[in-house]
């Protein structure tokens, strides 16, 4: 029909010719806005932003206690069960730690599986016993016991009514010959020395049930380390008994200029006779108390 559009029309292929015109009247078109912009920027300049007002020492102070109490929660949160409150303070830093995130996972999943030691309210009994500034002796010790109702958070201890085991029954000769009026007190828990401010550290807090070392090299290594850096850096004139090759090697970073140390051989029965009976640890721990100005441990009092 005349004067009508076929279907085809509207589907007529472009030209090379038109896309070429299309692309410079686009491009004059650009250019021209470009020249536009640049002549309106060129009268009128965009205007900066006023440099912001110094903050007030109020408001500082106030950003300063909002940070400290959202670092306390998340400490807080991350914290585990049973941590003392004052050794978080020092302490905290390592919570969030990929290594300790792994290890407390670690010991969760354990804990489903198999029967675990000490029981999980008791691995950090050595942080409720005193403040982490009223430490004064460290004893270092390597794994816990593995059998049923001995171990409770403190190194070389058990729990009533469990005998004492080897190791510590050669503890107590020891005391017997060196502090004078020691008697064996008839059970192996070592609480009365812990609240005195006698940290007895595992390097390892847990273990499974009738596994020694099932729990070596998860990560309890390298928080025990930073407990001991941590008293190592912080602290003036603490004695450290290093009993063995392991607690030896673990007590090497102690920075000697600010501390006293105390080595020998381990009291189990495999050694003790090679040089921990006769040490005379004890009575020299109290004597270099004294010359830095602390009170000396009642050994007794147990």
């Amino acid at each position: 029909m005349i004067g009508q559009k076929t279907i085809n029309s509207f589907f007529t292929p472009v030209t090379k010719k038109r896309v070429c015109k299309d692309l410079n009247e686009a491009e004059e078109d650009g250019n021209d806005s470009r020249k536009k912009l640049k002549s309106v920027s060129a009268v009128e300049p965009e205007p900066s932003s006023p440099p912001p007002a110094p903050l007030s020492p109020d408001q500082l102070d106030r950003i300063a206690r909002n940070k400290r109490a959202a670092l306390e929660k998340l400490a807080s949160a991350q914290t585990p069960p049973g941590f003392g409150e004052n050794w978080r303070n020092g302490l905290s830093a390592e919570f969030g730690k990929p290594y300790f995130r792994r290890l407390m996972s670690f010991v969760s999943e354990e804990r489903k599986r198999h029967t675990v030691y000490p029981p999980a309210e008791q691995v950090f009994t050595w942080t409720q016993m005193c403040d982490i500034r009223d430490v004064k002796v460290v004893i270092l010790g390597q794994d816990p016991y593995h059998g049923p109702n001995q171990a409770h958070g403190l190194c070389f201890s058990v729990r009533r009514p469990v005998n004492p085991p080897p190791s510590l029954e050669n503890m107590y000769k020891e005391l017997v010959s060196d502090i004078e009026g020691f008697q064996h007190p008839g059970h192996g828990d070592l609480t009365g020395w812990a609240k005195q401010g006698v940290l007895l550290l595992n390097a390892v807090l847990t273990v499974r049930a009738h596994q020694a070392n099932s729990h070596k090299d998860k990560g309890w290594e390298t928080f025990t380390d930073a407990v001991v850096q941590w008293l190592s850096n912080n602290q003036q004139g603490l004695v450290f008994m290093l009993w063995g090759s392991y607690a030896q090697k673990k007590g090497a970073a102690i920075d000697r200029r600010r501390h006293h140390v105390l080595q020998a051989v381990h009291p189990s029965p495999l050694s003790a006779h090679r040089g921990f009976f006769g040490c005379k640890h004890f009575s020299r721990a109290n004597e270099l108390l004294k010359k830095s100005g602390k009170t000396p441990v009642d050994w007794k009092a147990l």
